[in-house]
């Protein structure tokens, strides 16, 4: 995924989704912007995008404008599930398993499977064996329905009976060690950030755009856990877990500078979108999830 697309993710799952999900290409470009991403990017991104199944695009006169596919608002949804939230959540004890046999006709869907499975969270026990913890049940459908693999895959609900405790599955599927040194670089760089722009935003001297940009960057730059991150459940975890206090330091952050980049945001959506679908118990400074999102449960 380029950095551009990335970008373009960021804005729409943290902006765009709660503003009637749709905006002008122009408007688009302008908010890329500030970050360097040039016109002819973001429209080689867009392009890219739609052809990915994420966008769709709506002609208005002669405005072009894009809007999340229901693919591209579940994709949201799931990041923003494992995102917006400040601890692990319970296991139910239970792993779900999937195993398939593609064969080597099919050798790029089974290469793109691995890849939605890695970004979902499963880790990889054996050749052709997949699991995790979570409740991705609905996404694996999705997933098997998209490639049409029906009759390659078969999915289990399974209790891990031993020899060896789930700790070692856990080792053997996840770099746990790795992960956790990449939260503690999270923490000692962003930490430092935070305290700066809590003194320049209290004295006035961060302006709303300032903010949209920190906004982004810290969104976009913890993203990038989705990517390694599998979000076990606590019992499944160490008992100090860095991701911890990585996920209260982005809370707290992501809240410091929500109310100016919105403002930001809002200034440059109102111009050529409507601003009036935007939801009415939307609140920049609160962790809802985004529209549309169920209960249940590559930069």
């Amino acid at each position: 995924m380029s950095k551009t697309t990335s970008m373009i993710l960021t804005i729409y799952g943290d902006y765009i989704s709660h503003y009637g999900n749709k905006i002008w290409i122009g408007s688009l470009i302008q908010l890329m912007k500030p970050f360097g991403h040039n016109e002819q990017a973001v429209r080689v991104a867009v392009s890219r995008m739609m052809k990915q199944g994420l966008l769709h695009s709506e002609k208005k006169g002669n405005r072009s404008y894009y809007e999340l596919t229901e693919r591209g608002v579940s994709r949201i949804n799931e990041a923003a599930r494992r995102i917006y939230k400040l601890d692990p959540h319970e296991w139910d004890g239970k792993w779900r398993v999937i195993m398939y046999s593609i064969p080597e006709e099919k050798r790029q869907i089974r290469d793109e499977l691995r890849k939605e499975l890695e970004w979902s969270g499963f880790g990889n026990l054996s050749n052709g064996c997949w699991i995790s913890p979570n409740n991705f049940e609905k996404e694996i459908h999705l997933l098997i329905s998209k490639y049409h693999i029906e009759e390659y895959v078969q999915l289990f609900l399974s209790k891990h009976t031993g020899p060896q405790p789930d700790f070692a599955l856990v080792e053997k599927c996840w770099p746990l060690q790795e992960i956790e040194k990449k939260y503690d670089h999270f923490i000692d760089v962003y930490s430092k950030k935070y305290i700066i722009h809590q003194s320049m935003i209290g004295s006035g001297d961060m302006t709303d755009e300032e903010c949209f940009i920190a906004r982004a960057n810290l969104v976009h730059e913890y993203r990038k856990f989705l990517f390694v991150d599998p979000f076990l459940p606590k019992e499944l975890l160490p008992e100090r877990w860095s991701g911890n206090h990585a996920a209260l330091l982005f809370n707290q952050y992501y809240k410091l500078l929500a109310e100016p980049a919105s403002h930001f945001f809002e200034d440059v959506f109102q111009e050529e979108n409507d601003l009036e679908k935007k939801d009415k118990d939307y609140n920049a400074g609160e962790f809802s999830l985004l529209s549309g999102i169920e209960e249940e449960n590559h930069s």
